[in-house]
């Protein structure tokens, strides 16, 4: 295990998180569907590390009730959203895992970050080592020079970063820097697990 990633979860113990580190993604995979019930219900964050690891399929097949607005049609949309809200578990992946123990993202709508703290009775965030960063400063780049510009693509989103590769703080309609949060501790709840996995998933 290299010195940084070593880091980060000593970092992440140490601010009270549950962590747990995976040498593949299928072991993390495999790890949820131990540590979800069959009969939970789940609410899902858009996360192309989720989508890449084959998490809605695998929980749906199993029998458990997945709320992924990303998994239905726009007619849709809302109502999955209210239904991920009181899920018994949430899952999503995290823009950054600082070396100093912190999780950093910036959303446009709001409703992936909010989940990632409260109202759940466990939490899992799954991120590959590419979403390590050193310290805020290093996080907050990362996330905008490669995470925004590459989710703008992939959602079809008509604004700057897409086509510069770096935030332009935009005034556009579909500006996806909206909402930043920093979860520095595991919240008072305890409920927050990370799963790190050595390899590079998502944005």
């Amino acid at each position: 295990m290299k010195g940084e990633i070593k880091k980060t979860i000593q970092s992440l113990e140490d601010n009270g998180f549950n962590v747990e580190y995976f040498e593949e993604g299928n072991k993390a995979v495999d790890k949820l569907l131990e540590e979800i019930p069959a009969h939970a219900s789940v609410g899902m964050g858009g996360s192309v590390t989720l989508n890449e690891l084959g998490v809605y399929e695998k929980l749906s097949q199993r029998g458990n009730s997945v709320y992924w607005h990303h998994k239905c049609s726009p007619e849709e949309k809302q109502a999955i959203l209210k239904k991920a809200t009181t899920a018994d578990v949430y899952l999503s992946s995290t823009n950054a895992l600082t070396m100093d123990g912190k999780l950093i993202n910036i959303d446009g709508t709001g409703n992936r970050v909010a989940h990632m703290f409260w109202g759940h009775e466990k939490i899992f965030i799954v991120a590959g080592i590419n979403k390590i960063a050193e310290d805020y400063e290093k996080g907050i780049h990362r996330i905008k020079t490669i995470a925004c510009p590459k989710n703008a693509e992939r959602l079809n989103f008509d604004v700057p970063c897409r086509y510069k590769g770096k935030c332009m703080d935009c005034k556009s309609p579909q500006r996806m820097c909206r909402i930043e949060t920093v979860i520095e501790r595991q919240p008072m709840n305890g409920k927050v697990y990370v799963y790190i996995v050595n390899e590079s998933l998502g944005y």
